[in-house]
């Protein structure tokens, strides 16, 4: 590559603005996402739904679409202009979602979802390239996990507009009014992002030999010849398996268990889920800390495992006690070290891959984390709920998330394995850029 510098080709200045527009991006994404979980009451009793109809509308119905059509517009992304593929995927998303609003059934409701799942799948791959072009590998946990507090803000922001919208506008008129901003975000994505050279913060450009990126196969076949891949993929999936059921449940939860008025649960979640922010951020950082002190990179896997770990005991604290005294400070801590993991999985994710694999590498992670968690988080808790209700009535779904929150414990010892073979698998990695460039 040339000896041009990421710094001198797009300053500081530039790149921490468009690492702001693509957070933007991502908390809009996460609204259109998020808003579903704070109506699900008022949509069960308008629509006459069970709850295995609500999980599979929050979880699999959207997850099966966003998953697997993530891994082809990846490669899309690979191949063409980035900006552009998350520019038309966020129109899409957007303008679904406030088509929900005039879902008249289960099925037309769950077909509007699945057309945001559609266009949701173009937001994190290309958004993730980028970033990673932007940004040089010794930052770029930490850049990618401020991306990532579009999830907790945007979680934030829909919790609050859903609680507040649902009590009064109704839930109809306000799918319709979290929908329509994506468009003009779109639109600012198009206008002011700039493409950068795929390889420029590692100052290796890809040579221009005529030769086609990797398909889909050879990134998946690459990616799973590395055993701390396979750790990272299932632990991120079994991770997002209880937070996505959660997140889909806790609404639901605290007005059954808890008789909390729907705005008060909203208002509730919507600093909760901000408060997250901390540890979305916090993981990214303390593993390129970490990281950077001790020059062992495993420490991005190991703080992901031992947050996993520690968060156990306060979700099963916020679900069994009564007394809210104990129940949102426990949430509280949840929200924080739920999303440490994200950061750091997708960090070394992209520094597993060469530089014509990063948009189909986070894809393919993504297809794990969302197939597993966010496909079948929110279907699980809401057929053992259904199960379970004869017998515990509306607690139904209090030991239904129970037994959700135990994946944590498995999702902790694939990290820890993850870490014992992550060196030798970036090492050879590293050692393939020369090849390339």
């Amino acid at each position: 590559m040339s000896n041009i510098s990421t710094s001198a080709l797009f300053p500081p200045r530039y790149r921490n603005y468009a690492l702001g527009v693509l957070f933007l991006g991502y908390v809009v994404n996460f609204i259109d996402r998020s808003i579903l979980a704070i109506l699900l009451e008022p949509i069960k009793h308008d629509l006459s739904l069970s709850d295995s109809e609500l999980g599979l509308l929050g979880g699999l119905a959207f997850a099966l679409f966003y998953a697997t059509l993530g891994i082809p517009i990846a490669a899309l992304a690979d191949r063409w202009s980035r900006v552009k593929v998350l520019a038309i995927s966020m129109i899409i998303w957007s303008a679904m979602t406030a088509l929900c609003g005039m879902a008249s059934n289960f099925i037309t409701l769950l077909i509007a979802r699945i057309g945001v799942g559609v266009g949701e799948a173009g937001a994190s791959p290309p958004s993730h390239s980028l970033i990673s072009d932007y940004f040089p590998i010794e930052s770029r946990a930490t850049a990618l996990s401020i991306y990532a507090l579009g999830i907790p803000f945007g979680s934030m922001v829909g919790n609050f507009v859903g609680g507040w919208g649902a009590e009064e506008l109704g839930w109809r008129t306000t799918f319709f009014l979290v929908g329509i901003p994506g468009i003009f975000v779109a639109f600012l994505i198009l206008a002011t992002l700039k493409e950068p050279p795929r390889g420029l913060s590692e100052k290796r450009e890809i040579k221009p030999d005529g030769t086609a990126p990797p398909t889909m196969k050879d990134v998946f076949k690459f990616l799973w010849t590395k055993k701390s891949f396979r750790h990272i993929g299932f632990a991120a999936g079994l991770h997002a398996f209880v937070g996505y059921g959660a997140g889909t449940w806790n609404a639901p939860f605290l007005i059954r268990s808890h008789e909390m008025p729907i705005t008060e649960v909203g208002s509730w979640l919507a600093i909760i889920s901000g408060i997250g922010a901390i540890g979305t951020f916090a993981g990214g950082f303390l593993g390129d800390k970490f990281s950077d002190r001790t020059g062992d990179r495993r420490w991005y896997l190991w703080v992901c495992g031992l947050s996993t770990l520690i968060m156990v005991p306060f979700q099963l604290t916020a679900y069994l006690y009564d007394g809210l005294w104990a129940v949102i400070p426990s949430l509280f801590v949840v929200s924080i070290l739920g999303g440490m993991y994200l950061g750091p999985s997708f960090a070394m994710t992209q520094g597993l891959v060469t530089l014509r694999m990063r948009a189909v590498a986070s894809a393919i992670l993504l297809f794990m984390l969302n197939i597993i968690g966010m496909g079948l988080g929110p279907y699980f808790v809401g057929i053992v709920s259904d199960l379970l209700a004869p017998q515990y009535a509306i607690d139904s779904l209090r030991y239904a998330l129970c037994m959700a929150v135990l994946a944590n414990l498995w999702a902790a010892i694939h990290y820890f394995l993850g870490a014992s073979s992550l060196r030798a698998d970036l090492t050879e990695t590293e050692a393939l850029f020369t090849q390339q460039s």
